[in-house]
């Protein structure tokens, strides 16, 4: 042992373990800053995102809407990035004084990239000010492109930051190998602490992740927004706005599971004991929250787009699919959340013959699941794209062979997805995985090329009827805001089954939690912990929703790229 380390210990054993958080503890106190620092954190780091698309999109596209959102979604980030930072300086502080031997030894570890995250941290600031303050007074054409290279910059800058932290995070989860508890934390290489088995998986996973909970919550604030408005301008900015929101929630949705799965995998090979706690042991309940969770997300983005189809001429023709579409998601839903095995008492286990249900048993297992959820992305991006063609008529001269072999796709999309779910039960455990590859790969190769030909059928397409923004009912604002709030808690439930995995150890195998909180709390508890972080973070975020309609301005440019309602052409698909 290194003396450098022999000091890090002497200090250690000089200064208090542990501290303790009057009335509810050091843990929860710890729990509570962490999670509402990390959703406010997914919200400034998922907007720029999509900020600088819709700018983009403005600038080549000549549509004064789509900078105008721009610049609305920028301002939301103003409140809500002080938020982030003063919940991220209470994080630190917390750390700092209940855990002060855990966090003495992180910063002996990272203490550099804390030094670059602190930096980077003051620079996306800096940009994100510039940016918006910047708006009109940097409006003419070359001006223009100069202010949309602030917004990639600001993306930068939050991508890298996002980067760093979850090196920690992941690094506790997964350190490296050859990383024990006499390692002297001065000598561990930096890089090498960051680039651990769960790095990237996280950095993918969180980077989807923060687009669909940014999506959500923007779509939520559009509703509120079309909820309070008093004229048709502003009802059908607000819809469009919505519109726009949950189009891209649910586009991310579709792609996030597949990260998850890496992040799973990962997780399985670097040490198969965590995997099993999270998917075979107390944790596996919480995949059932999780499903059902999730099933919510579909359907209710799914309802969205039926729901806006009334406000779409020529899209009668597409409602009467829409509950064959209803009966898929639903019995997607029902097999994805059936558990494995069954909660019962003595009578109930003898009347099953165990605690496998003789029949719901084989609904239980991963086969079963994973064609599940491949079926309900397949069915959710058909949504899209019968809303997408609704008030058109393709007129390129291959229109019908094109539309078949789109059919074509699907059907062999799908059938791919059943033929290796039902091959599942009559295989190994370990062949049985490597199928879910060949699942996902289908699905995904029928969205990227059913999207390609769509868009080539779109080329000069006959025009049914300008789309009515704003004629929507008051209920397709309500589903708006049940995505935004149960994302919200799905990131916190998975923000769980993440961290809980490690039970008694700060560092897994290496810094041992030796508090009176060591044990993983049970589901009950954490359920309430993470209901209790969505209300905070939910009523936080409704003050800037509020703070933004306080800054709005009275005018408004119509979803057509001029003033009022009648004259919105199809260009928000």
């Amino acid at each position: 042992m290194t003396d450098g380390f022999v000091l890090l210990q002497a200090a250690a054993d000089t200064t208090r373990a542990y501290g303790e958080f009057p009335l509810i503890g050091a843990r929860a106190a710890v729990w509570i800053a962490a999670e509402v620092h990390l959703m406010f954190a997914a919200f400034v780091l998922g907007v720029p995102m999509f900020a600088v698309v819709a700018e983009a999109i403005g600038i080549f596209g000549g549509d004064a809407r789509y900078d105008r959102l721009a610049k609305e979604f920028t301002r939301l980030l103003l409140v809500a990035y002080s938020a982030t930072a003063i919940w991220g300086a209470v994080l630190v502080f917390f750390l700092a004084t209940l855990y002060p031997r855990f966090w003495a030894y992180l910063t002996a570890v990272f203490g550099p990239s804390m030094w670059a995250y602190a930096a980077l941290f003051f620079l996306e600031s800096f940009t994100l000010y510039l940016y918006y303050y910047g708006w009109d007074r940097w409006k003419h054409a070359r001006a223009k492109w100069a202010h949309w290279g602030l917004g990639l910059l600001l993306n930068v800058w939050g991508t890298i930051v996002m980067f760093i932290a979850n090196s920690w995070l992941t690094y506790m989860m997964t350190p490296p190998r050859d990383i024990t508890p006499a390692t002297d934390p001065a000598t561990i290489k930096l890089w090498h602490a960051i680039a651990n088995a769960t790095w990237m998986p996280i950095n993918v996973h969180r980077l989807i992740a923060n687009v669909v909970f940014g999506g959500a919550i923007v779509a939520a604030y559009a509703s509120y927004r079309f909820l309070a408005s008093r004229t048709d301008e502003e009802r059908a900015h607000y819809d469009w706005m919505g519109y726009v929101g949950n189009f891209i929630a649910i586009s991310a949705l579709i792609v996030l599971p597949f990260a998850g799965y890496w992040l799973g995998r990962e997780i399985y090979q670097y040490d198969q004991s965590m995997g099993i706690t999270m998917m075979g042991g107390f944790m596996s309940w919480l995949w059932v929250i999780q499903a059902f969770l999730i099933a919510v997300l579909f359907l209710t983005g799914n309802y969205y787009l039926w729901v806006g189809m009334e406000r779409i001429p020529g899209a009668e023709r597409f409602r009467p699919y829409t509950k064959y579409l209803l009966l898929v998601l639903v019995l997607g839903a029902i097999v994805w959340g059936t558990p494995h095995t069954m909660i019962a008492d003595s009578k109930e286990l003898a009347a099953m013959g165990g605690s496998h249900h003789p029949f719901l048993g084989a609904l239980g297992v991963m086969s079963a699941k994973n064609t599940a959820v491949n079926l309900m992305i397949l069915t959710t991006f058909l949504s899209f794209l019968l809303y997408r063609r609704a008030n058109t008529r393709p007129v390129v001269p291959w229109a019908k062979t094109g539309t078949q072999i789109q059919a074509a796709m699907f059907a062999i999309a799908a059938t791919i997805v059943l033929f290796y779910g039902i091959r599942g039960y009559f295989v190994d455990a370990i062949v049985r995985i490597g199928f879910s590859v060949y699942q996902v790969l289908a699905v995904l190769s029928c969205i990227v090329f059913v999207t390609v030909i769509d868009i080539l059928l779109g080329r000069g397409a006959r025009s049914l009827g300008a789309i009515q923004w704003g004629r929507m009912p008051a209920r397709s604002q309500y589903a708006l805001f049940v995505l935004a709030v149960t994302f919200t808690w799905l990131m916190g439930l998975m923000g769980f089954a993440r961290s809980g995995v490690r039970q008694y150890w700060h560092v897994w195998q290496v810094v041992q939690d030796t508090s009176k909180y060591a044990a993983t709390p049970a589901l009950g508890y954490a359920s309430k912990m993470i209901s209790l972080c969505v209300l905070i973070f939910l009523s936080l975020v409704a003050f800037v929703f509020w703070l933004g309609g306080l800054a709005e301005k009275s005018t408004f440019v119509a979803p057509g790229g001029r003033e009022g309602v009648g004259g919105a052409k199809r260009v928000g698909h």
